[in-house]
């Protein structure tokens, strides 16, 4: 079976040269750009690769219009998507490349390594992704935080998605700040609306959950800052989506 895969990038110099050398059994890889403005494009073009081809695409902050602009494009019925910081290794290549079309869609665990330790508890500790798929069969939906709505049979792979997010500090607090003005949004849209309590609730829910329940503490260090940032996510999301309805006068 042959597979499209697809990479959304926006300013990925750092990653982009690493995932698509993972990418090298796929028959066609799409590269939907938003319009970067670093060596993202002159990085990928340098590689003369005919598999490979670009298309130039405001985000607008549609993850999920993005994804499905991909599905258009893909000549192929199984689409595989993979993010810049993502890699294929060879147990899962190999693994995807046995796949058959008696399922509409696989999903793949996704293991995170941050700085230089590999997560095993916490909230990335059973993370599954629906990332292969039959582009006839489902649309991906949400504009943050989106998922691929495949109406069929699915099953999980065996093997793991390697995820290296993050690799700064700075970085990660920029990630979240720009995913919580999106997601805020999107709840905003939606008439959820937040409260004292609800900020509250969240925040320490949130730590107490990945970091005690999901034993984030065994992954030392790295698990502590991963359940202090992500919870903080959470409380930037209740924040800015208070903030919002302030705005409105509600």
């Amino acid at each position: 079976m042959k597979f499209s895969a697809v990479v959304l990038t926006k300013n990925e110099e750092k990653n982009i040269f690493e995932c698509l050398k993972t990418l090298d059994f796929c028959d066609e890889i799409l590269i939907i750009d938003d319009n970067s403005k670093d060596s993202t494009i002159k990085i990928t073009e340098g590689l003369k690769d005919s598999r490979i081809k670009i298309y130039q695409r405001e985000l607008n902050n549609d993850f999920s219009a993005q994804r499905n602009f991909a599905l258009e494009k893909a000549r192929n019925d199984y689409v595989l998507f993979v993010d810049a910081d993502e890699r294929v290794e060879d147990k899962l290549k190999e693994e995807i490349l046995l796949l058959g079309p008696e399922f509409d869609g696989y999903f793949i665990k996704r293991v995170d390594n941050l700085w230089g330790k590999e997560l095993k508890h916490g909230e990335v500790s059973d993370i599954y992704l629906l990332r292969i798929g039959n582009k006839e069969k489902g649309i991906w939906v949400g504009k943050v935080h989106e998922q691929w709505a495949i109406v069929g049979r699915t099953r999980k792979l065996r093997n793991p998605l390697k995820h290296f997010p993050h690799p700064t500090a700075s970085e990660f607090l920029s990630e979240i700040n720009y995913y919580t003005d999106l997601r805020s949004k999107e709840l905003f849209n939606k008439g959820v609306k937040s409260s004292f309590m609800s900020i509250i609730v969240y925040t320490k829910g949130k730590f107490f959950l990945n970091y005690v329940l999901k034993q984030g503490f065994r992954d030392g260090m790295q698990g502590l800052l991963n359940a202090l940032l992500m919870s903080f996510h959470s409380f930037l999301v209740r924040g800015k989506l208070w903030l919002l309805w302030q705005k409105k006068g509600i």
